[in-house]
C-alpha cells in the first residue's frame, strides 16, 4: 500500500532552488507529523527537517538551517521541502515519512517514523 509519495526531485546547479512535494494518502493526516529525510550513496540517513502535526512548530538539521523551509497543509494532505541556495553536498536521495503523534510539537529524531515514501532524487551540480 502507497500512502505517501514524493515528487520534484531532479538535476540543480549549485546555488539554485527546489521545491520536493509529498503526497499523503493517509486518514486523520493532521495527526501526523511529517519528516524529510536524505541519504546519499555511502552515507547513512539523515534527518533534515521535522514539522508538527498541526504545522506550527519545525525543526532542521544545521546543515539545512536557514536555507531550507519544511511546510505542512492538512486541507491538502501535503508536505513540502523548499531548498534555496542548493549545495553539491545536498546530493541525495530525499524521502518524506509520516509519524502518528500524540503532541503537536516537531520531532527531533527519526523515531517513529513508520510510514515512507519511496523517495526522489535531488542532484546538486557544482
Amino acid at each position: 500500500q502507497v500512502q505517501l509519495v514524493e515528487s520534484g526531485g531532479g538535476l540543480v546547479q549549485a546555488g539554485g532552488s527546489l521545491v520536493l512535494s509529498c503526497a499523503a494518502s493517509l486518514r486523520s493526516y493532521g495527526s501526523y507529523a511529517m519528516g524529510w529525510f536524505r541519504q546519499a550513496p555511502g552515507k547513512e540517513r539523515e534527518l533534515v527537517a521535522t514539522i508538527s502535526r498541526s504545522a506550527g512548530d519545525s525543526y532542521y538539521a544545521d546543515s539545512v538551517k536557514g536555507r531550507f523551509v519544511i511546510s505542512k497543509d492538512n486541507t491538502k494532505r501535503m508536505s513540502y521541502l523548499q531548498m534555496t541556495n542548493a549545495k553539491p553536498e545536498d546530493t541525495a536521495l530525499y524521502y518524506c515519512a509520516a509519524r502518528w503523534y500524540d503532541f503537536d510539537y516537531a520531532p527531533r529524531s527519526s523515531s517513529g517514523f513508520d510510514v515512507w515514501g519511496q523517495g526522489t532524487q535531488v542532484t546538486v551540480s557544482s
